[in-house]
């Protein structure tokens, strides 16, 4: 499988440019898909080294034919541990391209796409035991509708919710189809597959865990990177990028930077980007998948 048929890169030149490549620094793509990115950071090192996660075993397949290179198959939330078993305990660069990948959206039997009436599983990581017909089917109504409202700002979450537990009473539910034909009686007419999206991204980020492992890395990143080493990171929805966002301004999720005696703050970064860098015209009309995405970057300080 060619890399640029797995994932098209996302700003590709302004994340690497964010980086601030050292020829002779080491680096990190904690979402290495198609390996886009990591070319492109390879392309700018002389002795440094690349280090890339992908916790989807299907992503090895593009894996890049370069000494200076390694690919790790496993979570990005465990960076910290499975660098050090490289010797790696300092970095100058960590890039992130959150969310899926165009290649499990395009794989039917994933079950990411709300294009295709297959089966509800929606794991990057595939020997995970959770999938997204687990959650349907097993956890009760009032976890259905937060997980609706907050991870996907669902509209009529408490309605759903409640329709999908009379539903399941009669037979499980276990395809794209079944859970479409549930929500459709709740969007709003000609806006049907902006609702299912939303319904399907809460439930991928409860199955994978996504904002858990965003900031487990984001803490992990703040240990790992030198004075001066770059954080840059490419997120694709509110959540994603207000965490982010919260995580360079002030050293932790919450977004309340600690104060010294003196009342000074003790955030561990500087942000470059005080707003996020978004992607072109140009860009969109080339990958629809980039049009909600959003670019922000920020330097470890000296302590």
């Amino acid at each position: 499988m060619q890399a640029n048929e797995y994932h098209i890169p996302v700003l590709l030149n302004e994340s690497i440019d964010g980086l601030k490549i050292d020829p002779d620094g080491i680096y990190v793509d904690v979402t290495f898909g198609g390996g886009g990115h990591s070319a492109a950071i390879l392309q700018r090192l002389e002795n440094g080294r690349l280090f890339a996660f992908d916790q989807d075993a299907e992503a090895g397949e593009n894996s890049l034919n370069d000494e200076r290179f390694v690919l790790i198959n496993t979570n990005f939330r465990f960076i910290e541990s499975s660098l050090k078993e490289h010797g790696i305990t300092q970095i100058d660069g960590l890039l992130a391209d959150l969310g899926v990948s165009s290649h499990q959206f395009d794989t039917p039997e994933r079950g990411f796409s709300i294009r295709h009436d297959e089966r509800l599983d929606m794991r990057m990581d595939r020997s995970g035991r959770l999938t997204a017909a687990d959650v349907l089917n097993g956890y009760e109504e009032k976890e259905l509708k937060h997980l609706f409202a907050v991870y996907g700002e669902v509209e009529h979450a408490g309605k759903l919710a409640a329709a999908i537990g009379s539903a399941r009473k009669e037979r499980p539910l276990r395809h794209a189809g079944e859970l479409k034909a549930i929500a459709q009686r709740f969007a709003r007419k000609g806006k049907e597959n902006r609702y299912f999206a939303k319904v399907f991204q809460a439930l991928r980020i409860e199955v994978n865990d996504e904002l858990g492992a965003l900031e487990d890395m984001l803490e992990q990143s703040c240990r790992l990177l030198k004075a001066g080493g770059r954080l840059v990171v490419i997120s694709y929805h509110s959540l994603e990028d207000r965490l982010v966002k919260n995580f360079m301004r002030s050293g932790n999720a919450g977004g309340k930077a600690e104060k010294d005696f003196f009342g000074n703050r003790l955030a561990p970064f500087r942000e470059i980007t005080r707003k996020p860098i978004v992607p072109d015209e140009r860009e969109t009309e080339r990958n629809n998948r980039a049009r909600s995405a959003k670019l922000r970057i920020a330097e470890k300080e000296d302590t």
